[in-house]
């Protein structure tokens, strides 16, 4: 099967402050349930509610430095670099630095409002 995708769709985020989601594959723009794939632009000073996910999720720093928080970690992810989190386990995501974060997530199965399981 080949699909080919000639651009994203843009999606609403969580957080405190407008982040920018383009979806390139996942559940909203190719209607594809085993993975999804986005580009993330944070702006300085966005964080989003901590969640537990169902899914894992894999992440690619392409600009800026996203701060990565789990229960028993902290992690400052710069361009160049990457990180993978567990389903099940329960994370927050942040870019509090100055020009905020640019990266790629790839989660697998695909990031669904009933899989990501935000807190309150």
């Amino acid at each position: 099967m080949i699909q080919y995708i000639q651009g994203p769709t843009l999606i609403k985020a969580a957080g405190n402050k407008e982040k920018r989601i383009e979806e390139f594959f996942g559940r909203v723009n190719s209607s594809t349930s085993e993975v999804s794939i986005a580009k993330m632009t944070s702006p300085e000073g966005w964080v989003e509610p901590g969640q537990c996910p169902e899914f894992n999720e894999y992440t690619l720093v392409l600009k800026g430095t996203l701060k990565v928080v789990t229960r028993g970690e902290e992690f400052l992810v710069s361009e160049g670099q990457a990180i993978l989190t567990g389903s099940g386990e329960w994370v927050q995501y942040s870019s509090p630095f100055s020009g905020g974060a640019e990266y790629v997530a790839v989660c697998l199965p695909a990031f669904s409002m009933d899989l990501v399981q935000r807190d309150e």
